[in-house]
């Protein structure tokens, strides 16, 4: 399975965005995927549901962020390598779907119930956040490279 298949797999059982992204890099970040989970739950519909940056984007960001940032003195890496990742996803993410912003993405405002029953029925969780899932594991896996 490869980690958008596996991240797409824990979206479908009910994960948020964030969920999602992270899990799927779980074992390169020598995490059980309950604690991968947990670490990213407030992080859905654009963090909290304030549908400002996509949640696909976040986990993506704590991913890089634990994987090339500084710990301490001692290490030869630095937090700059991280903040230049994140850019560097940032603009290729929104080179594809033109934007971060969730509420921009998905065009609903989720803490609207008559909006949110409309996303719901335009499908939107299904038929755009699986494709920004999908593309932040991607643009993760290429930049980590």
């Amino acid at each position: 399975m490869t980690r958008s298949e596996k991240a797409l797999n824990f979206y479908s059982q009910g994960f948020n965005c964030a969920q999602s992204v992270i899990v799927s890099f779980a074992d390169v970040l020598e995490l059980d995927e309950e604690k991968a989970v947990r670490i990213a739950s407030g992080f859905g519909g654009g963090m909290g549901r304030t549908q400002e940056t996509c949640g696909a984007a976040t986990g993506a960001y704590m991913v890089i962020g634990f994987l090339r940032s500084k710990y301490n003195n001692k290490q030869e890496i630095s937090n700059k390598e991280s903040t230049e990742l994140v850019q560097k996803f940032s603009n290729r993410f929104a080179e594809i779907h033109g934007t971060t912003n969730c509420k921009t993405l998905i065009e609903f405002d989720l803490n609207s119930e008559n909006e949110r029953q409309k996303a719901i029925k335009a499908d939107v969780f299904n038929k755009k956040c699986t494709l920004f899932i999908k593309s932040a594991v991607e643009i993760l896996e290429d930049i980590l490279k």
